[in-house]
């Protein structure tokens, strides 16, 4: 469920963590199950100290609750979604305002290279990729602010961010494609408006992606609440 090549340098806990990061996150694993290390041992064919830092890892990011019994799973609430968000919205606004006293000539052809692999992306309708080059665009930006506490509450942000987008775009390839074009033009229009130094641009294009995407992820939640509604009317 998870891409490979996203983790591709981390150890087995981390790949653990992710795979069970997306199930929590897209509702596969419902609010409320308790997760047993034995069994998640078992179905990942590995021993339980990967699992045990797992656990401790989605712990830190309030995805579970350790207890006596077991992990129970909290999941994240839409309020925790929408405050990732505004924490994105703050970072990417401060990096604009260092960004606007550089000469980011290289930064924008950075920029454009990662749109066109996102061209690419969609042209061959891969949406891990285009979500990986979504998530990169915003890093590379992020990244040439130069600043080590930023990047520091960036990388805290970022894995529970990524699924979040990953969800987000696989569910946009399969019921709305032709979006991706509007897609595109936002992340361009953010190009122009690093290039132009312009604040009002720039806060347009930035909250038109997040927000975009936000309304995606609460399309999500809806449809997986409706599919487990369905379920459990028919096993009544």
């Amino acid at each position: 469920m998870y891409p490979e090549k996203w983790i591709l340098k981390g150890s087995i806990g981390d790949r653990i963590t992710s795979e069970l990061r997306m199930r929590i996150i897209s509702g596969l694993i419902e609010s409320g199950t308790i997760l047993s290390e034995n069994k998640i041992a078992a179905d990942f064919s590995v021993s339980r100290s990967p699992v045990r830092d797992a656990m401790k890892t989605l712990a830190s990011e309030n995805m579970i609750r350790l207890e006596r019994m077991g992990a129970v799973v909290v999941g994240l609430s839409e309020k925790e979604i929408q405050e990732i968000y505004d924490v994105r919205l703050l970072i990417e606004t401060f990096v604009f305002e260092r960004l606007v006293k550089e000469d980011t000539k290289e930064l924008e052809r950075e920029l454009h290279k990662i749109v066109e692999m996102m061209k690419v992306a969609i042209k061959y309708q891969d949406a891990d990729e285009f979500s990986f080059q979504d998530v990169l665009f915003h890093e590379t930006i992020i990244r040439a602010a130069g600043h080590s506490y930023i990047m520091m509450i960036w990388n805290n942000l970022k894995p529970v961010m990524e699924s979040l987008i990953l969800l987000s775009m696989r569910a946009r390839f399969r019921e709305k494609y032709e979006d991706f074009e509007r897609i595109l033009n936002n992340h361009e229009l953010y190009i122009k408006a690093i290039t132009t130094k312009d604040r009002e641009l720039m806060k347009m294009s930035l909250h038109q992606n997040f927000d975009d995407v936000q309304d995606k992820v609460d399309d999500l939640w809806m449809s997986q609440e409706l599919l487990n509604k369905g379920v459990g009317d028919r096993k009544e």
